[in-house]
């Protein structure tokens, strides 16, 4: 299994894809292990955050161009950017925050996966790129993810050129939070994921699932939806805790219910 997974002060979860000869290509293989390691960390009640990266020296390539290549056939190609997307949605449905640790490039459905992470982090020296039509396949999948994260002229840029922008760039559009040296990238990563992972784990699911689902209504319909889940948050126990720990200025004690 070319997915490892390192846990780190039991409730943060390193997961690596492990391919460095492959530039860590999402293969069909790749993204089946992806998958299966989210679903499962997903249900481990110890683990409050995922921190997303790649071994050797960068992020991932996207597909493994040898191996689409050699599927040839429709059906073939259909299977594999459908499990590509399921990837995708797994991160953005699953109930835990996902952090993508970013180190030298990020193409194409590398790219995606950056942007299909809840927040990014990256080197300064990273590069991101959408860069499809360079070998003729326009990035369309890998377009879903990234360009609900950023505007659409830098967005369409990236698409119609192919060429990839730099780590600053990237944050001041969007599609990263913030970068840093090489040296620093992991601790500060991890101070972000402990910052996380000291609030409560039922708060953060029910705002996370309701952040992605109001983003696609009416304006309307997201205020009434999110009144509701408001609502539902509210009947928690750790909402009435958090609120009883702020009166009386002592630290919260946090169950998950």
């Amino acid at each position: 299994m070319n997915i490892k997974i390192i846990n780190q002060n039991k409730d943060i979860a390193r997961v690596i894809i492990n391919e460095p000869k492959t530039y860590n290509s999402l293969s069909y293989k790749n993204l089946r292990d992806l998958i299966n390691v989210l679903k499962k960390l997903d249900k481990d009640k110890k683990v409050k955050v995922i921190i997303l990266e790649g071994a050797g020296k960068g992020f991932s390539a996207g597909h493994n161009l040898k191996e689409v290549k050699d599927l040839k056939k429709k059906e073939r190609y259909k299977k594999l950017f459908n499990l590509c997307s399921k990837l995708m949605l797994q991160i953005v449905e699953g109930k835990k925050p996902v952090i993508a640790k970013v180190h030298g490039a990020a193409y194409a459905a590398g790219c995606q996966l950056v942007a299909s992470c809840d927040l990014a982090y990256s080197t300064k020296d990273a590069l991101f790129a959408t860069p499809g039509v360079n070998i003729g396949l326009f990035c369309s999948t890998p377009m879903v993810a990234v360009s609900r994260k950023i505007n659409r002229k830098p967005m369409m840029k990236m698409l119609l050129t192919g060429e990839p922008i730099k780590a600053n760039y990237a944050k001041e559009i969007g599609l990263i939070n913030d970068y840093f040296s090489k040296s620093k990238l992991n601790s500060e990563t991890m101070k972000i994921a402990k910052k996380i992972a000291s609030k409560s784990n039922l708060t953060i699911k029910i705002g996370k699932q309701a952040f992605y689902k109001q983003l696609e209504m009416p304006l309307r319909k997201a205020y009434s939806y999110t009144s509701q889940m408001m609502t539902y948050n509210m009947m928690a126990m750790d909402a009435k805790e958090g609120i009883s720990a702020f009166l009386e200025k002592r630290k919260p004690k946090w169950r998950n219910k």
